[in-house]
């Protein structure tokens, strides 16, 4: 949600700096560089001027590692106790130098950033505010200071800009179509969500991310979906995933959306245990194409029942959910069916597993630990044993429809060759001699069916018997 910032230190002291130096390039005469952002759909030109980078602040509020802040809970408590404090910016610089997936790591675009810096200098000017925070440019800023710049040629905004007008600018030299680096998933949709917050409609904020209505409310439902799960995960230690832990399952989630809606339709609980299942699926760390086994198939066949261990099925299956009462009505309403609630008890046992057993907190001990690490194990065989047979028997069924599927497509195009005939001859352009080489090589296909289908089918359908007939009657 969006958040006002207090002036950093010394605000007064580098926003006199700023005017000096932006009365500078409007008295010397030189040629004077500007750079164009939007502000409320209006572009707006603004100076260009050279500043220390000493006294630029990173960009506390910024979309760009909004996600991965959640890294590690103390030094975002910090941030955001003292966001202008020295520990506070070191991990700011130490989140946009790191991969967006897994801030453990350091991200091979920062080096590249890094060396193309190093080789060709600051092509673009970053933006600033008047009191030297970042608004735009703040992983550049981190590869400078690492590179020993002094200096970084910046835009400065308005006097006037507001936290509210900071953020729609950044947000707007984001989603141009020539972007450098893209927001990271989450901060995309964590920025929707922003968005939504100032109480912009849908239709507008999605013209502003350029993309469809459709899309932005998938979006606000994967991220209801990821704080849901966070929020089930979390146990009485205090630990829970992350929402960074979500990064790179972009497409799975996506898919899961499309999915879930269609079934929904038509049958509510079904879809609610599919959700379940695929979540699950993706949280133990599954490929896309293997969350897709789960289906109505899935479901209907009870794979996953075949190969979940008993500490999985123990006081679930049986389990009656209890009414939901609505606050302030008294009014109760049916809970989710037995089977649902069974699916979000797995669930929820994974989710707790995969929390305690990614935590480094000193809230957990080893034993607890390694339980936990027990849990995920044990149900990631069982999904991988359910999803493997999902799949053999898919591919099986695939197999045996091939053949029909073929001959319907063969059908489909004699229909047409049907009215094609009829244009040709009344055009005046049939090709009888062509047409005659045709029907030969379907002649001798229908045999070619007929010997093969007719093999080991004691008795035969009308279909099958009409054709070993006809190709009977050719022969003889």
């Amino acid at each position: 949600m969006l958040r006002e910032f207090p002036p950093p230190p010394r605000a007064d002291e580098f926003s006199e700096l700023i005017r000096k130096r932006l009365e500078e390039v409007k008295t010397t005469g030189s040629t004077r560089e500007t750079v164009t952002v939007d502000w409320n759909n209006n572009p707006l030109h603004v100076e260009v001027v050279d500043l220390p980078l000493n006294g630029l602040y990173f960009n506390p509020g910024t979309h760009r590692v909004r996600a991965q802040r959640s890294h590690d809970p103390a030094r975002d408590a910090l941030l955001d106790r003292e966001p202008w404090g020295v520990e506070g910016q070191d991990y700011l610089k130490f989140l946009l130098q790191a991969e967006p997936a897994d801030p453990s790591r350091r991200d091979t675009a920062f080096d590249k950033l890094k060396e193309s810096l190093r080789d060709f200098g600051q092509n673009d000017p970053g933006l600033v505010t008047h009191h030297g925070v970042l608004v735009n440019g703040n992983t550049r800023a981190a590869a400078l200071r690492e590179l020993g710049a002094r200096s970084m040629r910046v835009g400065v905004l308005p006097e006037s800009f507001t936290w509210t007008d900071i953020n729609s600018v950044e947000l707007a030299l984001q989603l141009r179509k020539d972007h450098r680096r893209d927001y990271s998933y989450i901060n995309w949709l964590l920025a929707m969500e922003e968005q939504a917050s100032l109480g912009r409609t849908p239709d507008l904020i999605a013209k502003e991310f350029r993309i469809r209505p459709a899309t932005y409310h998938q979006g606000r439902w994967i991220l209801s979906t990821i704080r849901e799960l966070i929020d089930r995960s979390r146990s009485e230690g205090g630990t829970a995933l992350r929402i960074l832990d979500f990064e790179d399952d972009q497409e799975k989630l996506r898919e899961l959306h499309r999915t879930y809606t269609n079934l929904e339709s038509t049958d509510r609980d079904q879809a609610e245990i599919l959700k379940e299942n695929r979540l699950a699926a993706i949280l133990l760390g599954f490929s896309k194409t293997d969350v897709r086994h789960i289906d109505e198939d899935f479901l209907r066949n009870g794979y996953l029942s075949k190969s979940l261990p008993a500490g999985f099925t123990d006081g679930v299956s049986n389990a009656e959910p209890e009414a939901v009462t609505v606050p302030g009505l008294g009014i109760e309403i049916p809970a989710a069916s037995s089977p649902v609630a069974a699916a979000r008890a797995i669930n929820d046992q994974i989710l707790r597993a995969k929390a305690a057993a990614r935590s480094n907190g000193p809230e957990l001990q080893s034993a607890t630990q390694h339980q936990a690490q027990t849990v995920f194990e044990d149900a990631r065989t069982a999904f991988d044993s359910a999803i493997d047979a999902a799949g053999r028997d898919a591919r099986l069924r695939k197999r045996k429809q091939m053949a029909p599927a073929r001959i319907a497509d063969a059908c489909l195009d004699i229909d047409q060759s049907v009215i094609d005939l009829v244009q040709a001859r009344s055009s005046g352009s049939f090709d009888e001699e062509a047409f005659d080489d045709a029907v030969l090589k379907l002649r001798e296909s229908l045999r070619k069916l007929a010997r093969q289908a007719g093999r080991g089918v004691p008795v035969p359908g009308e279909g099958l018997a009409w054709l070993l007939a006809a190709a009977a009657t050719e022969t003889s």
